[in-house]
């Protein structure tokens, strides 16, 4: 698989990312094999959090053996020092490593927090802290707003973004364009989630994939569409949803990667036109 420089870390990611929620809920002979799968096929960024069940767990077995070969990212959803603290220290140890290549902030979403954090006894003490002693190498987070996104990139000199950059919420929701032009400005490494996402579950509608909290895309084409949207912006990798079979479809897709022309584009975004996307701008 082909990879990207991921900013200014100079780390050269595998454009499809593992996504750990993959081996939530798996057995361990699953998410062994899903992960030796998925080094075969030359990924070597893998990307977890504490919010994803037993996947931290799940995963730390399967990934030791690579551990010195791989781009390893994971996350707090602690808004305090004490506590991201305390799921960074059982983040390393389930995960059975001694440090992350990249920590996040997990899915930022208000101007509140971002306050929060950035406050005495705040997650960002945490985050500077845990760089200094060589638990973490690089700083990032995960955003859910384009508002929380900027403002976070404008505090701090962040190395990563990961943020929901898809071809439904960019067109009919008018969302990340901001974001992704002030992360390109300010020089952040820029990570995608959601790139196969396509709309928002209908109400009682029948859930076929019970680990995304989303409708994704419904066929290998669609997939290979969403993943060449997002690849051909200025970003380095997506991240794949939570099921198996999204992976090996983007693994695919990045094997017969071209950028979109100018007519695919037009045409996802009359695609897009008729969707519910899963966020929108706040200013739409």
């Amino acid at each position: 698989m082909f990879t990207r420089v991921l900013g200014r870390t100079g780390a050269e990611l595998s454009v499809v990312g593992f996504g750990g929620i993959i081996c939530m809920n798996a057995t361990s002979e699953e998410c062994d094999r899903n992960i030796g799968m998925a080094i075969e096929r030359g990924i070597n960024y893998f990307d977890v959090a504490p919010s994803y069940g037993n996947a931290e767990v799940m995963m730390g077995p399967a990934l030791e053996p690579y551990r010195k070969n791989i781009f390893l990212a994971c996350k707090t959803g602690r808004r305090d020092k004490e506590g991201a603290w305390e799921e960074l220290q059982t983040s390393l140890l389930r995960l059975r490593t001694d440090y992350f290549d990249l920590y996040q902030l997990h899915g930022m979403t208000n101007l509140e927090e971002v306050d929060t954090i950035f406050a005495p006894g705040g997650a960002m003490e945490t985050l500077i802290e845990a760089r200094r002693q060589g638990l973490v190498r690089w700083l990032g987070f995960s955003a859910h707003s384009d508002e929380a996104a900027i403002a976070l990139m404008n505090r701090f000199n962040f190395d990563t973004i990961l943020f929901p950059w898809n071809w439904v919420t960019w067109n009919k929701g008018n969302f990340g364009k901001d974001t992704l032009a002030t992360a390109r400005a300010k020089g952040l490494g820029r990570l995608a989630l959601k790139a196969l996402a396509k709309r928002k579950w209908a109400e009682g509608e029948e859930r076929k994939w019970s680990k995304t909290w989303y409708s994704p895309v419904d066929t290998k084409e669609e997939a290979a569409l969403g993943l060449r949207f997002t690849l051909s912006k200025p970003i380095t990798a997506i991240t794949s949803p939570g099921h198996a079979e999204f992976l090996w479809w983007a693994c695919d897709a990045a094997d017969n990667f071209k950028p979109l022309s100018a007519e695919e584009e037009a045409m996802l975004a009359k695609k897009a036109e008729s969707l519910d996307p899963i966020f929108v701008s706040e200013h739409h």
